[in-house]
């Protein structure tokens, strides 16, 4: 199976905005969601969608010892990823949302997700407006998130108890938190109005997760994948902002072991992960998860680690 045919989607590229299919989509859109304005030229070089309080940067000495210069170019790097990692969200939502229209048992399971591929649709054409135009024509070069190559692993499964569990209960539910808090301290209007339009077709595609995790059996063997899959993506959450301590060294030049720990002190990682990881546990807590949390719990998935064992 090659890049551009896996579900997930990551490598498909973009066309010319003059190639008629793209007028034909624009047309499509346009009649399901409005007109959408192109604001990608505006947004070529101003990247600076939430402030540094958000990242808690402003508690980060080398952060407020810094240039204006270094400041800007930091917060830029961290904001381009969040709006990255929600692009490549999407698009692999746009793939996953199709295929559950062909494992679908019912008719009505097939409409909903039909429109669900919709709503992703819609959410992938937003986004794309509040990238520059090089991260579009480049954007396969940008995959290396660790939380983005698992989600696109999942994605190929066949199981559809770890498909519902693990991407609609589980990461559905985690992304509506996120959402709600990008939404809510954006510093650009247009795009807090844009992410804030998300949560209710977020907030539903969770509710039917949960609702057909109930009508679904998880046995021994897609017990065991989904415990292997929830340690790889807990252990992620585990290590703290990893992104926002890569931003700091790129825009410094690199940083000592002792200078990350210091970094990831100040940005007080491991209450932050422990508030992040007992969220991560409620939403496992469904009827059909019996074992889950016992068996992560006894390999210890849910304990926020200090910032020296944060930097490798």
């Amino acid at each position: 199976m090659n890049n551009q045919s896996k579900i997930a989607g990551f490598a498909l590229p973009h066309i010319n905005e003059d190639n008629k299919i793209n007028r034909i989509l624009s047309s499509a859109l346009e009649g399901r969601i409005g007109k959408i304005t192109d604001r990608r030229e505006s947004n070529q070089l101003n990247l600076v969608y939430w402030d540094a309080s958000f990242f808690e940067l402003d508690k980060v000495k080398l952060f407020q010892s810094a240039s204006e210069e270094e400041k800007v170019a930091i917060l830029q790097q961290c904001c381009e990823g969040i709006i990255k990692e929600a692009y490549f969200i999407e698009k692999a939502g746009v793939g996953y949302m199709a295929k559950m229209v062909t494992l679908a048992e019912t008719t009505e399971e097939r409409m909903l997700y039909g429109c669900f591929c919709g709503d992703e649709v819609a959410h992938l054409s937003h986004i794309c407006q509040f990238l520059p135009e090089f991260v579009l024509n480049n954007e396969f070069a940008e995959v290396g998130n660790l939380f983005l190559e698992l989600l696109a692993e999942v994605a190929e499964s066949s199981d559809k108890a770890v498909l519902l569990f693990i991407l609609q209960v589980v990461l559905e539910g985690w992304g509506l938190t996120h959402y709600r808090s990008l939404a809510k301290s954006c510093q650009n209007p247009d795009l807090g109005a844009v992410i804030q339009g998300f949560l209710s077709d977020e907030s539903r595609h969770h509710a039917t997760g949960i609702t057909l995790l109930h009508q679904t059996q998880i046995n021994s063997r897609n017990r065991g994948v989904i415990v292997e899959i929830l340690v790889k993506f807990l252990q992620m959450v585990q290590i703290g902002p990893q992104s926002v301590l890569a931003a700091i060294s790129d825009v410094k030049g690199g940083l000592s072991r002792q200078q990350s720990i210091q970094v990831l002190t100040e940005l007080d990682t491991q209450t932050h992960s422990g508030i992040r990881l007992e969220l991560l546990r409620s939403l496992m807590q469904t009827e059909q998860s019996v074992g889950i949390i016992d068996e992560l719990e006894m390999l210890g998935m849910f304990q926020p680690l200090p910032a020296e064992r944060c930097v490798f």
